[in-house]
């Protein structure tokens, strides 16, 4: 699942953006509000989390930006503004939670996985399925052909990433920037490593294979028809 985080203070994004990463989200981070609602509007997101207080658009503005372009993504504000002529605005603009400053990261990732079930509609949309191939996304667990497999939370970020984007193929720089949060380096075969780590599980001793390689273009993950 991917999450758009807004936060201009730099500690407080990069300990969300990490914790979010760890707990197997995939996260970006825009530091002001312009940046925010241009991403919003040009990616799709599982859930956004917005601070209020924010240089360029505040948060009041991203939130009724986003909701004019027509988006129902969830909505999660987080700030340490607590009066509640500030909670009941934001609720009234359209967003779907509110936690102030400061909180429990344990707190906020229970709101965060409550909001995205919600956000998809239920249990089903949380269970990521090609071929006999299962993700669990509430559960962080992977199967095939009933089996379980055992993931580490960069091979499960990954698999969700090919899941998502099944039957497209995913260069090597797009893979880098959504599951490591990094520049694309040509003369580093991290992605090709992963890749091969994630195909042994997946695909070894298992029929039809899922993972391939597009020569000099990045991986696909796809069943036959």
């Amino acid at each position: 699942m991917k999450i758009l985080i807004v936060e201009d203070e730099i500690k407080t994004g990069d300990y969300l953006k990490q914790g979010l990463t760890e707990a197997g989200f995939v996260a970006d981070l825009a530091r002001d509000g312009w940046d925010g609602l241009e991403f919003a509007r040009s990616q799709s997101y599982d859930l956004l989390i917005l601070d209020v207080m924010l240089p360029g658009l505040d948060g009041w503005q991203v939130l009724d930006g986003v909701r004019r372009a027509g988006l129902e993504t969830p909505v999660l504000f987080l700030t340490a503004r607590d009066a509640v002529e500030d909670r009941v605005k934001g609720l009234e603009l359209g967003a779907d939670d509110y936690l102030v400053k400061p909180f429990a990261f344990a707190e906020l990732l229970a709101r965060v996985r409550s909001l995205t079930r919600r956000g998809r509609g239920g249990i089903e949309a949380t269970v990521l399925r090609v071929a006999d191939l299962e993700l669990d996304l509430l559960r962080r667990r992977a199967s095939r052909a009933g089996g379980r497999i055992e993931l580490t939370a960069k091979e499960f970020a990954l698999l969700e990433l090919l899941m998502r984007r099944q039957g497209e193929v995913l260069p090597r720089s797009l893979i880098a920037s959504q599951v490591w949060d990094m520049n694309f380096d040509s003369d580093t075969n991290v992605i090709d490593v992963a890749v091969r780590r994630l195909r042994g599980k997946i695909d070894d001793g298992f029929e039809p294979k899922l993972i391939h390689t597009v020569r000099g273009m990045g991986y696909v993950l796809e069943a036959p028809t």
